[in-house]
């Protein structure tokens, strides 16, 4: 059975209330105001991390989103976002929280970075506990996907990201 097939069959579901919860927890509850992301160079984001490249609906700072509207548009971003992860994804043994932990890093970086990830990589050569560790950590023991470019150019380390590298770990681990 095919990953896409899993969630059709129910298996899998997309938008899962502990998701939800997952990324209200890093992305923030009740940002109804679109805000100027400093971690993301200033990208106008609402909701739970909704972003002009994730939403149909144009986001623009300052203006207002209301509960009802953010959640529609989390529903569709994230729904459409974790059917693009399946595509990516070949191993039929991943569980609910591996996929809800990988749809987070897909939401937080891109699902076209977390699907070329070395994480996805194991997790689909059936090296599953290695690549749930390796959305924290690379092989030499040095975070990964906790840093930011300043305009500089230079790369700098966010503890806030790491701790939710860490935590989709530890979800990808249960």
């Amino acid at each position: 059975m095919s990953l896409r097939n899993k969630i059709t069959a129910g298996v899998l579901v997309l938008c899962s209330g502990a998701l939800t919860a997952f990324l209200g927890t890093w992305e923030g509850n009740g940002q109804n105001v679109v805000y100027a992301d400093n971690l993301a160079r200033g990208l106008p984001t609402v909701c739970k991390g909704i972003t002009k490249h994730t939403s149909s609906v144009p986001v623009v700072v300052g203006d207002y989103w209301s509960d009802a509207r953010c959640a529609e548009v989390e529903s569709l971003v994230i729904s459409k976002g974790q059917l693009a992860l399946a595509d990516c994804l070949t191993n039929q043994a991943i569980g609910q929280n591996t996929f809800d932990a990988l749809s987070s890093h897909g939401h937080n970086l891109g699902v076209p970075s977390t699907c070329a990830s070395r994480a996805v990589g194991l997790i689909n050569a059936g090296r599953i506990a290695e690549g749930c560790k390796a959305l924290a950590w690379a092989q030499d023991g040095k975070p990964v996907w906790a840093y930011v470019t300043l305009p500089n150019g230079r790369k700098q380390f966010v503890q806030g990201l790491h701790n939710r590298r860490l935590a989709e770990m530890e979800l990808c681990l249960k």
